[in-house]
């Protein structure tokens, strides 16, 4: 099963603090003597302040309307495209080609049968789970809010919805197209990378998300130009999203931190939950996320597609920067890992579904990825 909530699917629009107008106040003398020269002097006080202010406007307004490039500069908004998805997905299924990727089934249709694909996560508060894969998360689906949140006080929740699904040629839904240019060339590039491979996902993940921004920001350049709204726009996505997984594995070995020490006996239940929430905090502000959205359930969603994207970027730098002969890089290391078979019994497990598993395949693939890049550079001496 694959998650991928849309968090910050967009730039995000921060509120402007609200003026202050204690700071605009008039004061004038009390004494009876004055008080008709003083409402003389507010009111017309008043209306000069009320002609500037006029003025200003008017300015500002004809500024922006001459200079419309010069106001999206810094924070472009996303362009709408729900009248021109059909064409759009038709130029990134030709670009694609030319970056090495093979036909996919996903998005044949538009869906009729649902806007979007919602889910629902539950886990113990005891304990923090490790990516989307680990058992200590009950997964359900066809679950509405109410029922999700009807757990006691020792458990996470977190109920969500996304607008694809990944791994069942998923279509085209009212979700991806009512949304912005940035977030469906995202979902497309990134749904479509997963059917390159047969990685774990914790490593798939990450890696597709290098792949995406780094295609993103090739098609951005090829079809709308370097100056443009549009390639800003996408520029700025994979950028912000760049960053944001940095954030998240940073904040997570807090979390970590904490867990450990309260196994270990060193910080009972109440002050681990209090301190996490510091953390969590923190990462909501980092990632410019409502007050309450973290919890172990999204931050450790977060992470399957953050703990190697750092490793594997680095990889897709030395391979790159031409994105068809990554493919093939990761395509040469996807044959040569050990298969499920070999590693259960290699590590002596039987539970291909257990944590021990998910975390001894990644660990296999990256090893596999050092292996095939080293055998590379060698052959290029």
């Amino acid at each position: 099963m694959r998650v991928w909530p849309n968090f910050n699917s967009s730039i995000p629009c921060r509120r402007q603090p609200a003026h202050d107008a204690s700071n605009s106040v008039l004061i004038v003398s009390s004494a009876e003597g004055s008080a008709a020269f003083a409402r003389v002097v507010i009111m017309k006080t008043a209306r000069e302040a009320v002609r500037r202010i006029c003025t200003l406007l008017a300015g500002v307004a004809l500024l922006l309307a001459g200079c419309g490039p010069l106001r999206d500069l810094a924070s472009p908004a996303a362009p709408d495209l729900s009248a021109e998805w059909k064409a759009l997905l038709d130029e990134l299924r030709a670009f694609e080609r030319t970056i090495g990727f093979k036909e996919t089934r996903n998005f044949a249709r538009l869906s009729d049968e649902r806007d979007a694909y919602p889910y629902c996560g539950q886990a113990s508060r005891r304990v923090l789970p490790y990516s989307y894969e680990d058992p200590a998360i009950r997964w359900l689906e066809e679950i509405d809010a109410e029922q999700c949140r009807d757990v006691g006080f020792d458990t996470d929740w977190y109920f969500g919805s996304v607008e694809v699904w990944g791994e069942i040629g998923t279509p085209v839904t009212p979700a991806m197209i009512s949304g912005d240019l940035d977030r469906f060339i995202y979902l497309v590039i990134h749904e479509d990378c997963h059917d390159q491979f047969e990685l774990p996902y914790g490593i798939e993940e990450p890696l597709c998300n290098v792949i995406t921004y780094r295609a993103m920001a090739q098609f951005a350049t090829q079809k709308f130009g370097w100056y443009t709204r549009q390639n800003r726009v996408l520029r700025n996505y994979a950028a912000m999203q760049s960053r944001e997984t940095r954030a998240t594995v940073a904040h997570y070995r807090e979390v970590e931190a904490l867990y450990a020490r309260f196994h270990r006996g060193e910080l009972p239940l109440a002050e681990l939950l209090q301190a996490r929430g510091v953390v969590f905090a923190k990462l909501e502000r980092a990632l410019d996320l409502p007050a309450g959205e973290m919890n172990n359930i999204s931050l450790a969603n977060l992470m399957t597609y953050s703990r190697h994207y750092a490793r594997l970027e680095s990889v897709v730098d030395r391979v790159g920067p031409d994105l068809a002969r990554v493919l093939a890089f990761f395509r040469t290391v996807d044959a040569a890992k050990p298969t499920p078979e070999e590693l259960l019994q290699r590590r002596s497990l039987d539970d291909r579904k257990s944590l021990a598993f998910v975390r001894a395949n990644e660990d296999a693939v990256i090893r596999t990825v050092e292996q095939t890049r080293r055998g590379r550079t060698d052959a290029l001496r």
